[in-house]
């Protein structure tokens, strides 16, 4: 365990160390979006004549490369939250970081379809454990005054590992990219070792003197210190509160309690509107994307312009927690969502002049349009359902409705990207782009009929919203927890 130093610093109390912490926990998510971010740029590349594999691969194997991740990721996410309640989120959080480590190093290892078929399942593992582990890690170790800010981190860590993987393939060999993100999760799992287990963990596990150090720690206060044992108590009443919240009880809860049904169902439905959007089938493919686009002479290269998306993709992570908390949460989800469309329209009307009819438009469009989406889905279709999501359920709910959302998108999303280049080649990128843009114009609609506000408001409010009384238990355990 981890011996908390620094006395001279801790008895004054300070954010420093749960930001230290929280940066260093992110390193498996940043990892997870450099693996998103790489099939863009090296998806090409491994099917031209100047391939790293022994002959160049073919677009069925790059598809189920795509695909494979979130498919293997459905299964993942019930696996993560049982190593998370029963081996600690620092286990969980260093697992993830092993199988980041592995997918890079197999790659390196052998070009083989076999192995970068696996290397790519293994990512599985990856994305289960950046969205199960590291928010409930950085809820248990933050103060609520910084809660918010230090979550966006999540996010923010995920967009910039997409531009960081989509600049390293424009100018370094297929290799050195490959070393580079194997240095990541390697030097997470040296670094994560000195830092504590969660505060509610140890106390789930009957380690009080050991909780109460990792909180001072944390706190950058002396263990004996009056605000540390306060803040233990009340995360020892908010043990007892979860006992309760077991995963039999909690579906049974969501499947018969009227009001919290459509809740579920409403997120389900935003749910399938963010994944099938189309943002992450073109983060995963943007260079094939954009060389079909760039054949009438655009200055950027495929990969410089994917780049491009990678920066506006981090402007509108940058700038999401402000909006949520200006606009709301429908008021955003539904223009970023109307915005989105219109964008894809005219991005697949374009390709649909250039490819089918023989008129050439303007270059400058297609980049235009995609930007436009990206920073779209950073800045409210990714964040706002998950906001959405948690406002809408009591605690005792949210870890089990949090696990069937991801497991749900992960399906999404692996049956989206094993088509999307099948498909792009049978019937045209217009059309694909069409078909995205359906979804996110029917999603707008019932956004905007269907949809509760749920800024500052009470789960009554919201449920009397949404047509039913609610589970008295669970608002009254929402509201006990309140009062903590």
């Amino acid at each position: 365990m981890l011996k908390y130093s620094v006395k001279k610093y801790c008895s004054e109390g300070s954010k420093f160390n749960q930001v230290v912490i929280s940066v260093l926990m992110v390193l498996p998510v940043f990892s997870y979006g450099a693996a998103v971010g790489w099939m863009s740029p090296m998806g090409p590349r491994l099917m031209s004549e100047d391939t790293p594999a022994a002959e160049p691969v073919h677009p069925d194997v790059i598809s189920w490369m795509a695909s494979v991740v979130y498919l293997v990721g459905t299964p993942m996410v019930f696996l993560f939250g049982y190593i998370v309640d029963n081996f600690g989120r620092k286990k969980a959080l260093m697992f993830t970081s092993f199988s980041m480590a592995l997918c890079w190093a197999l790659k390196l290892y052998s070009t083989e379809t076999w192995a970068l078929i696996t290397a790519r399942a293994i990512i599985g593992l990856g994305v289960s454990g950046s969205y199960v582990v590291t928010p409930l890690y950085i809820k248990e170790i933050s103060e609520d005054s910084i809660r918010g800010t230090l979550g966006s981190l999540v996010v923010l860590s995920q967009n910039f590992g997409n531009l960081v993987v989509y600049l390293l393939g424009e100018y370094l060999s297929y290799h050195a990219t490959l070393w580079i993100c194997l240095a990541v999760p390697v030097l997470h799992m040296v670094l994560f070792t000195t830092m504590p287990e969660t505060p509610s963990y140890l106390l789930k596990c009957g380690k009080v003197e050991e909780a109460r150090d990792a909180l001072a720690w944390l706190r950058c206060r002396d263990s004996s210190e009056g605000a540390v044992d306060s803040e233990l108590q009340l995360l020892l009443l908010e043990l007892e509160q979860n006992k309760s919240g077991k995963f039999s009880t909690t579906v049974k809860t969501i499947l018969t309690d009227r009001s919290t049904f459509r809740a579920f169902k409403i997120t389900l439905i935003i749910t399938l509107a963010r994944e099938l959007c189309g943002c992450l089938a073109v983060l995963h493919f943007a260079s094939l994307i954009f060389a079909d686009a760039s054949e009438d002479g655009w200055v950027l290269t495929a990969n410089q312009q994917a780049a491009v998306l990678g920066a506006v993709q981090m402007i509108g992570s940058c700038t999401a927690s402000t909006l949520v908390e200006k606009t709301g949460r429908k008021p955003l989800l539904g223009a970023t969502c109307l915005v989105s469309g219109i964008a894809l329209c005219a991005l697949g009307a374009w390709f649909f002049a250039r490819n089918v009819i023989g008129c050439a438009g303007a270059s400058w469009l297609p980049i235009t349009a995609l930007c436009l989406c990206i920073y779209c889905d950073a800045a409210g279709l990714q964040p706002v359902p998950f906001v959405i999501m948690t406002e809408m359920f009591s605690f005792q709910l949210r870890g089990t409705v949090t696990s069937i959302v991801i497991a749900f998108a992960c399906i999404l999303v692996s049956v989206e990207l094993r088509v999307f280049h099948p498909l792009a080649k049978s019937v045209g990128l217009h059309f694909v782009f069409w078909m995205f843009s359906a979804v996110c114009l029917v999603s707008t609609v019932y956004i905007a009929c269907k949809v509760p506000e749920t800024k500052m408001r009470s789960l009554d409010d919201i449920y009397a919203e949404l047509g039913g009384k609610g589970n008295k238990e669970e608002k009254d355990c929402e509201a006990d927890v309140t009062k903590l």
